[in-house]
């Protein structure tokens, strides 16, 4: 199961091309809630989720945590500490159990360099990730806590067959708190107008979204109503 070419990243490349790099990487299993990384850590090793999920986060001024991202399998992470040499800019934790492939910076960035495709992967990657953190720092800036709750849950939900969509597993209200930057209490409470508004409704598989295209007007709205909007 521990073969670099079936992680997503590599699996474009033929073995050979892969031959100096396979006995350098080295795999690693956590358990959810287990520190995969802390913020700050000097480490310059880059991360290939091969199974399970993980999260990225950071805390505020004030000690609260604020989460970033959440990642999957074929995804990867430790790029940015691998390229410029800083130290880790947040810490990530696995959410559930979960199986990674950890290649040290130096290893890594030969492989990408010599490799235009290998290259090319990690430039896309890096403008997701910019073109993702603008969207969200816009978000913070410009939005209320209302519509920026109503954007997350239209993010993390997916359609159901019955119709509407859901967010499931349902998210605690603290960390959607922590995913668009308030308090516990003013999550819980713009969740209680929505469910009265028919707007969310809680079910045992989830938080149901029964009118999303509503959910989708309110936003709207709400960038026309923006600063520069």
């Amino acid at each position: 199961m521990d073969d670099l070419a079936r992680l997503p990243f590599f699996r474009p490349f033929a073995r050979e091309a892969l031959a100096a790099l396979a006995p350098l990487a080295r795999w690693r299993g956590f358990e959810p809630g287990q520190t995969v990384l802390e913020a700050g850590d000097p480490a310059r090793d880059v991360f290939f989720i091969a199974e399970g999920e993980v999260r990225i986060l950071t805390r505020g001024s004030g000690g609260h945590e604020i989460i970033l991202n959440e990642l999957g399998p074929g995804e990867f992470f430790g790029e940015i500490a691998a390229i410029d040499g800083g130290p880790r800019s947040a810490g990530v934790v696995a959410l559930t159990r979960a199986r990674v492939c950890v290649i040290a910076a130096a290893p890594f960035l030969r492989f990408a360099l010599s490799t235009p495709e290998a290259s090319h992967q990690v430039m896309r990657m890096l403008a997701g990730l910019v073109r993702e953190k603008d969207a969200r720092l816009l978000e913070l800036t410009v939005l209320p806590v209302r519509p920026r709750l109503i954007a997350l849950l239209l993010r993390l939900a997916r359609p159901r067959e019955a119709g509407g969509m859901v967010v499931s597993p349902p998210r605690p209200h603290h960390e959607l708190a922590a995913r668009i930057g308030t308090r516990r209490e003013v999550v819980s409470r713009i969740l209680g107008a929505l469910a009265r508004e028919g707007l969310t409704e809680a079910s045992r598989g989830g938080l149901l979204l029964p009118r999303p295209e509503a959910l989708r007007a309110e936003l709207e709205t709400a960038w026309r109503s923006a600063p520069g909007g």
